[in-house]
């Protein structure tokens, strides 16, 4: 499955796309710069973008689609960089919201964008999502509270910079880690200084999904010290079974979150009861089991291709 709705809203904020032939809306918003397939090149829209609003009102920003043919591809990365000055207020930031129609994740390239976060200094929140060209180096920034990586083939070296990087006021993380089909390669080990609570003390949002594991990641999250200060859990997305479900329901307990994300799973209706019961307390989102595909009713992950 892949990626099929753009985002409405990012960071509390309605996104709106800017079109060069429209007056620039009033209010708050999170502006959204994006071409089409055969349409205008990214880099002379964003250009028109910057001259039309009051860029250095802008505080949210979406990039969409940048295109993939020589005609009008683009950098979005080095667009950003060039227009530092003229964003001195940016602080929440998505990088490729690009859905399935206009590329599928995997074929989404995307340049390290860790130099971005020297150069916008005051970014709070940052969303990146990227196929298999996904390259992240080590981050760091103290103004950093929410980062976002999507994928349906996560490289363990992403998820290792991010463990190594210095975000000291990183309050919620998410990773979408993606199939074996198409190179994803974390393992738990990976993800163990997370779960151990040693890294990023601020941390109170968790979202480990999409993953092949996922079971595997129930299994340790159910003992993992990092749970005892969360608040949110995400662990949808992914392969969820009965196995995952059993292994969070004998751990630590898991009354104290405010929200347990387990959707997109593959739970059978006992197991479903079990949990609605256990997890009374907290807002749990199960909905209806995912559908199982092809010879043998074979389990897949929610975004992979």
């Amino acid at each position: 499955m892949s990626v099929s709705e753009h985002l409405n809203q990012f960071a509390g904020l309605p996104v709106v796309q800017f079109e060069s032939d429209a007056p620039p809306k009033a209010g708050e918003c999170a502006w959204k710069v994006a071409t089409e397939h055969d349409g205008e090149s990214l880099a002379a829209i964003f250009a028109r973008f910057l001259d039309t609003v009051d860029a250095a009102a802008v505080t949210h920003l979406v990039i969409g689609y940048w295109g993939t043919y020589e005609s009008n591809k683009a950098d979005p990365v080095a667009l950003l960089m060039d227009a530092a000055p003229r964003l001195p207020n940016l602080k929440a930031l998505f990088l490729g919201d690009i859905i399935s129609e206009e590329a599928e994740i995997t074929w989404i390239e995307l340049p390290d964008v860790a130099p971005l976060l020297r150069t916008y200094p005051g970014l709070e929140q940052l969303g990146i999502r990227g196929g298999l060209t996904l390259a992240l180096s080590r981050l760091s920034s103290t103004a950093l509270k929410v980062l976002q990586v999507q994928s349906g083939s996560l490289y363990a070296p992403v998820v290792r910079a991010v463990v190594a990087s210095d975000l000291p006021n990183l309050q919620a993380l998410e990773l979408w880690l993606g199939t074996r089909m198409y190179g994803a390669d974390v393992t738990i080990a990976d993800l163990a200084p997370i779960l151990s609570g040693d890294r990023f003390p601020a941390l109170t949002r968790l979202g480990l999904m999409d993953s092949e594991i996922q079971d595997e990641i129930c299994a340790a999250v159910a003992t993992a010290p990092v749970v005892a200060r969360l608040r949110e859990l995400d662990l949808s997305m992914g392969m969820l079974s009965d196995d995952g479900a059993e292994a969070l329901l004998s751990g630590q307990p898991l009354t104290h979150l405010a929200k347990l994300d387990l959707s997109h799973h593959y739970f059978t209706e006992p197991m479903m009861a079990r949990l609605r019961e256990a997890l009374a307390p907290v807002q749990s989102l199960l909905m209806e089991p995912a559908r199982r595909w092809g010879l043998g009713e074979q389990r897949f992950v929610q975004v992979a291709e």
